[in-house]
């Protein structure tokens, strides 16, 4: 059986509406700005920064992170693009994150991230171990 292809991650621009003198307002909209239905959202926060977090891919779940404050740096792998760095440091910034990719994130202090996700959290969708991830999809 052919092993899916799905996109690459990349980086999505969210829109931005509003002024310096009031504020800013940036929407991100299932089947718009997020090219998926939307089933979960959920943020991390007061992550160390020396802590490297995610360090996963998912069997089916899409995911955009966006670093709401802060930064970061994200790493993602998958077979067909290999090893790539993205940098989330602004709330209009999201990153496309495709089933199958491996991915890292590491936090700046005080940074908030929001993801946002195609599926209801499932434990059986997480490919947690390196070597299995390689092996499935990179061999």
């Amino acid at each position: 059986m052919p092993v899916p292809v799905h996109p690459a991650p990349y980086l999505i621009e969210l829109p931005r509406y509003g002024s310096e003198s009031e504020g800013y307002l940036t929407v991100a909209e299932a089947d718009k700005t997020i090219p998926f239905p939307v089933h979960r959202t959920f943020w991390t926060y007061n992550t160390p920064e020396l802590v490297v977090r995610g360090r996963h891919a998912h069997y089916h779940t899409q995911q955009v992170l966006i670093a709401v404050a802060g930064r970061i740096v994200v790493m993602t792998e998958t077979a067909l693009q290999g090893v790539q760095t993205f940098i989330l440091d602004r709330p209009t910034l999201g990153l496309y994150v495709p089933p199958h990719a491996w991915h890292t994130m590491q936090y700046l202090a005080g940074t908030l991230q929001v993801a946002i996700a195609s599926q209801p959290y499932d434990e059986a969708d997480y490919i947690r171990d390196y070597h299995t991830f390689r092996r499935i999809w990179c061999a």
